[in-house]
């Protein structure tokens, strides 16, 4: 499937097959989790086989979560734009899954994480995770909000612009709550994070929708 197809395919799953990943997926995976690290900077790694993080505990209990044996840990330097950061190459890893066969659920709570064994060092954060395998039970699509409700611009909407926005309302957010805004002012997009549990997170996630349904060319974000 294409990049539009895995965006408008993938939902929150929650429950999957006791089945391992193929190896040859996880090695894309894999490839995919190095490449992005490079770019970023941050320390995503990925585990496979390993239940401990959704099993047992009081949230891992909450998450209603079966057979999550897999998942990726988004780790990084503590700085003001990790969240967003996060989000952004998360999303991009979400969406390799996805074009790949495996279901995916963001989480930010209802995992146990003193049991999650990704390597955080005293200047790096566990910011969130991603659970992912064979689904067993497709997830729903949810309510989104109009374009016009989560975005602005001055004068008409370019075709560009209403392409990434329609990517934007396909992005997965924290309570499906789509707290953000994405503004255009001539070739400049600036995009802002609302109040809430990983606002920011949402907004790294709704900035890698928009550029793959806008394209790179002709704008630029906002400082």
């Amino acid at each position: 499937m294409d990049i539009f197809e895995a965006m408008k395919t993938r939902h929150s799953v929650r429950v999957y097959f006791e089945e391992k990943i193929a190896d040859a997926i996880a090695e894309k995976l894999f490839e995919d989790i190095e490449t992005s690290n490079g770019e970023s900077g941050l320390r995503i790694q990925l585990f496979l086989n390993e239940p401990e993080a959704f099993h047992g505990g009081m949230m891992a209990r909450y998450g209603s979560f079966r057979n999550a044996n897999n998942y990726i840990a988004m780790v990084g330097k503590k700085n003001p734009g990790l969240d967003e950061t996060c989000g952004y190459y998360g999303e991009k890893i979400v969406l390799t899954a996805t074009q790949l066969g495996l279901g995916s659920c963001w989480v930010g709570i209802s995992y146990s994480k003193g049991k999650c064994k990704a390597q955080i060092a005293e200047d790096e954060k566990l910011v969130i995770v991603v659970a992912l395998g064979n689904t067993a039970k497709e997830g729903v699509p949810h309510k989104t909000k109009t374009i016009e409700q989560i975005s602005r611009v001055n004068g008409e909407m370019p075709d560009w612009f209403r392409r990434g926005m329609e990517a934007v309302q396909l992005a997965p957010t924290a309570l499906n709550q789509q707290k953000f805004l994405f503004t255009l002012d001539q070739d400049t997009v600036r995009a802002k994070a609302g109040l809430g549990f990983y606002a920011k997170v949402d907004l790294g996630i709704a900035k890698c929708h928009f550029e793959l349904g806008a394209g790179t060319d002709g704008w630029r974000w906002a400082e």
